[in-house]
């Protein structure tokens, strides 16, 4: 038997004021677009945005459906209209904020599983890690250097292939 560890490191900052000039607007737009969401069963306002490499910047939001397995999170939404929009054009930097209305929104949360697996299937569709950056409306920020560290044993089309 053999055991192995997964480590990886991530940037914890403050406040929204901590982070480069860049950054912050990013998440500003983020913390913004929450208020578009369609949330009116979980009151749990998810908006991204994300920096392109041609420059553009793309948003998401949550969209709950009285079905739930229907809904759809914001970082699926950003990633369809990015691939529909800049079809193969990389996400360099993906902000996500939340706006939860039964509660406090002061720590950062990070992707659901299946949107783990969506942003993982874009870094291996454009050849291009995607930089997160985690917050609330408010309090602690984590900055994550690309999201195949949050699901180290993705599933991907090599596995389809049998590569």
């Amino acid at each position: 038997m053999q055991k192995a560890k997964i480590e990886f490191e991530y940037e914890i900052y403050t406040t929204i004021d901590e982070l480069l000039t860049e950054d912050k607007d990013l998440l500003e737009q983020a913390r913004k677009v929450t208020a578009t969401a369609y949330a009116p069963y979980s009151k749990f306002l998810v908006g991204a945005a994300a920096i392109l490499q041609n420059g553009e910047v793309v948003k998401g939001t949550n969209q709950e459906n009285a079905s739930y397995p229907v809904g759809i999170c914001a970082e699926r939404t950003l990633l369809g209209t990015a691939a529909m929009s800049h079809t193969n054009v990389p996400i360099i930097t993906m902000a996500i904020a939340y706006n939860n209305l039964n509660g406090k929104s002061d720590v950062p949360v990070s992707p659901c599983g299946m949107c783990r697996q969506s942003l993982s299937e874009y870094e291996n569709r454009t050849g291009k890690p995607i930089r997160l950056i985690l917050s609330g409306m408010e309090g602690k920020i984590f900055i994550i250097e690309n999201t195949g560290n949050l699901l180290p044993f993705s599933f991907s089309g090599d596995h389809l292939l049998g590569l």
